[in-house]
């Protein structure tokens, strides 16, 4: 059983070029390569937004959830982050 399976992609003219170039510079041997590698950079990805959900966005859920007084309103948000702007100034 083969364990690669050939595809057909259409990419922008300005994704094709970027590959033709990273193959062309010798950074990679084959246009399979540059597409195999820009995927497991989107796992890499997808795995530590994954992790950031799990880790840090479900526990300050569920502690807002319990206290709901700890929430801060939108309105509140947008005043602080102007006032983070000002003091940048």
């Amino acid at each position: 059983m083969r364990s690669t399976q050939q595809f057909s992609i259409t990419l922008p003219n300005e994704m094709a070029d970027t590959v033709r170039a990273k193959v062309a510079s010798g950074e990679y041997a084959t246009e399979s390569e540059v597409i195999r590698d820009g995927l497991r950079a989107l796992l890499a990805r997808d795995r530590a937004v994954e992790a950031w959900l799990k880790q840090e966005v479900a526990p300050a859920a569920k502690a807002l959830a319990a206290d709901p007084t700890r929430g801060v309103s939108a309105s509140q948000v947008k005043q602080q982050l102007a006032a983070r702007r000002r003091a940048k100034e």
